[in-house]
């Protein structure tokens, strides 16, 4: 639809902060809240602190300023029973508006014999009627403001095109998509907002859910090598493992197994909590391939992760004969048309890497079974590509936790497994949340770890977009540590400016126990296994998201010993209260699905699925928890309208062009 008529250019950009640079996208901005509905009072009758609205005409307007960073608006306001001092606080530009013989009504409360204003109307607005909508709003545009735009483009919701065929929309029950937009914004109730909400929600997962559908339609005539029973390879790699399967991993195993025996590929989510033992589970599928003559690929985000996958994988496949090969674009020419020869000729029977497995360059003999790692890091295309005309069997593998209706939201396509317990012996972690006046007696406690022969973690924060800014930070701060509270220590730098030949040297040395703490970025988010590590600290914890910061607390506590976790923030009044919900939460708990229906709450649906699924991901009118019915209803038609020609189908068409709904952030 049209950019926004009549608007300043800088109220523009103001405005495309907030994501609003159409007459659509206002249109499309659901309201927060509404304003509850209040009593309407005569100005004689005020009594108590209630919040009412009152309604008269100005007889005079004043301006106070009691010093430099405050002023004070005051109007005198008439009705037929009496007259008020209305007061409104920094709106100085209000007495200009407030010119005698004006009508206004007033919401707000009595205080001190005045009437403090929290939201006004001049000449019938209806800013303060009951149900006004609230905005999420900024420091540069405020509700007010919003409320007068999205008036101002009310008329335009005839135009927004209505996606759901007729027959569809009497069967439900659902009003028009002008209608819903106009209730939406304008309701006479609160009950008449929450059926324009969830008629909106309604286009938005039905859309989800056809297209999810048209998807896996698309894959009924693939086919994948049958892989029969489990064999010889997989029941000796049980016999090798130090430890037996927990219970989450056997069945997750017996799932695996009743996929592959199969010729219909396999789609399958093994999602787990960090630490639960997912790399056992994922290898045992390569294997499957493995021992039928076929080839396995796991495919990381970062080379980083690749690494440590291969450093835990080598091990197993030596005492099995099995020869897994590393491929990542940071490798020596050399070193990188070895392991392509390896994989073409069947000589390595297991590949490892990241993104550059599926470069053109790289052919596998028989390659039958893919697992992705962290899949929501790459783009639906690169993992599309390593199943490209191969149709292999597919194990995705996420450790970022996400509620179980969000799961089938997104992930409708595919069989879920979790694995929610971790292996035996584990403890859980004690975190900790300290201010920065406190962070000496945080290094007073890792240093004592380290007395007792441990090792440890300091994370520093994402202070810049810039992966060299960050490296050079991580290193400075390695060294002030250095040189302070670790001055007996052994310390070293991990980030992602590293070349990899020094990174894998590094983490085999804090590995291996030559060094005592790594300082690191969030590169060690993900995959990083030093059962020694026992400790963590995390600078400026507030600055990040409670997931990331759930997964960097997961790289202690992999071994039998108690682990310790302590978050260091700015003091409680600079932080924001999301980012102490944050924190409060990790402290509160160690289950990372408990933790995911918190950041639901904190973040919202939409937000919590991230930015990489640009239109997929904006969930602005569902609300998961709540709308778990509409979601089934909305799946059931779906599966009826897979086949239909006609405006649904070319929003599908719009919504699914570029990304993929199985991507989260």
């Amino acid at each position: 639809m049209d950019s926004l008529p009549g608007v300043s250019v800088g109220l523009k950009r103001k405005l495309a902060k907030l994501g609003l640079e159409s007459v659509q996208d206002l249109l499309l901005y659901r309201p927060r809240r509404y304003e509850p509905a209040v009593r309407q009072c005569r100005i004689a009758d005020l009594w108590g602190d209630e919040e009412v609205a009152i309604a008269g005409e100005v007889r005079r307007t004043s301006v106070r300023r009691p010093s430099r960073r405050l002023s004070i608006v005051q109007a005198r306001v008439a009705d037929e029973s009496g007259e008020i001092t209305a007061v409104w606080f920094n709106q100085a530009w209000l007495a200009d508006k407030l010119r005698p013989g004006t009508r206004i009504r007033l919401r707000g409360q009595l205080r001190r014999n005045d009437f403090a204003v929290r939201s006004y109307d001049l000449e019938g607005a209806s800013e303060t009627a009951d149900f006004a909508p609230v905005y999420a709003a900024s420091e540069d545009v405020s509700v007010k403001k919003l409320r007068e735009l999205v008036l101002q483009v009310l008329p335009e919701a005839r135009r927004v095109p209505d996606p759901l065929p007729a027959s569809l929309k009497q069967r439900e029950g659902l009003p028009d998509v002008a209608d819903a937009l106009t209730a939406l914004h304008r309701p006479r109730s609160l009950g008449e907002g929450e059926v324009a909400r969830r008629r909106l929600a309604w286009d938005e997962l039905l859309v989800l859910q056809l297209g999810l559908a048209r998807r896996a339609k698309t894959r009924e005539g693939a086919v994948a090598a049958a892989l029969g029973a489990p064999g010889a390879l997989v029941a000796k790699y049980r016999d090798v493992l130090p430890f037996r399967l927990t219970s989450d991993q056997e069945a997750a195993v017996r799932a695996i197994d009743a996929d592959v025996r199969l010729a219909t590929p396999m789609q399958r989510l093994l999602q787990g909590d960090v630490g639960s033992g997912k790399t056992v589970v994922a290898l045992y599928a390569l294997l499957r391939a493995v021992e039928n003559g076929y080839q396995g690929a796991l495919m990381a985000p970062t080379e980083t992760l690749a690494e440590q996958h291969l450093l835990t994988l080598e091990e197993p496949c030596r005492e099995l004969g099995v020869r897994p090969v590393l491929l990542t674009s940071a490798l020596a020419a050399k070193e990188h048309a070895g392991a392509r020869s390896a994989l073409a000729s069947g000589e390595a029977q297991i590949a490892v890497g990241t993104h550059a497995l599926i470069q053109e360059a790289v052919e596998f003999k028989k390659l039958a079974v893919a697992v992705v790692d962290e899949q929501h890091r790459f783009g639906v295309d690169q993992r599309r590509a390593l199943a490209e005309a191969r149709t292999p069997h597919m194990l995705h593998m996420t450790a970022t936790p996400i509620p179980r209706t969000l799961a089938l939201t997104v992930y409708g396509d595919l069989a879920i497994t979790e694995i929610a317990r971790p292996p035996v012996g584990r403890k859980p972690i004690v975190t900790s949340w300290v201010t920065e006046e406190r962070s000496a007696e945080a290094y007073r406690r890792l240093c004592r770890h380290l007395e007792n022969g441990r090792q440890a973690y300091v994370v520093c924060p994402l202070i810049s977009e810039s992966e060299t800014s960050e490296a050079r930070a991580a290193e400075q701060e390695a060294e002030r540590l250095q040189r302070a509270e670790l001055a007996a220590f052994r310390v070293g730098c991990l980030h992602g400016k590293l070349r990899p030949a020094e990174r894998r040297e590094l983490m085999a040395r804090f590995k291996a126990r030559e060094l005592d703490v790594l300082v690191a970025t969030t590169v060690i988010e993900v995959g990083v296994d030093v059962p020694n590590a026992t400790i963590m600290i995390v600078q400026e914890a507030d600055r990040f998201g409670l997931a990331q910061l759930h997964q960097l607390r997961g790289r202690v506590g992999r071994g039998s010993e108690q682990s310790y976790c302590l978050l260091v923030s700015r003091s409680k009044e600079e932080i924001t209260d999301s980012a102490r919900a944050r924190l409060e939460a990790l402290v509160k708990t160690t289950d990372g699905f408990e933790l995911a229906e918190v950041d639901l709450e904190i973040r919202g649906e939409g937000q919590l699925l991230g930015t990489r699924q640009a239109g997929v991901s904006d969930l602005r009118f569902t609300r998961l928890r709540a709308d778990r019915e509409l979601l089934e209803q909305a799946r059931c038609a779906a599966a009826e309208l897979v086949g239909y020609e006609g405006p649904l189908n070319d929003e599908v068409e719009r919504r699914f062009a570029a990304v993929d709904p199985s991507e989260l952030a």
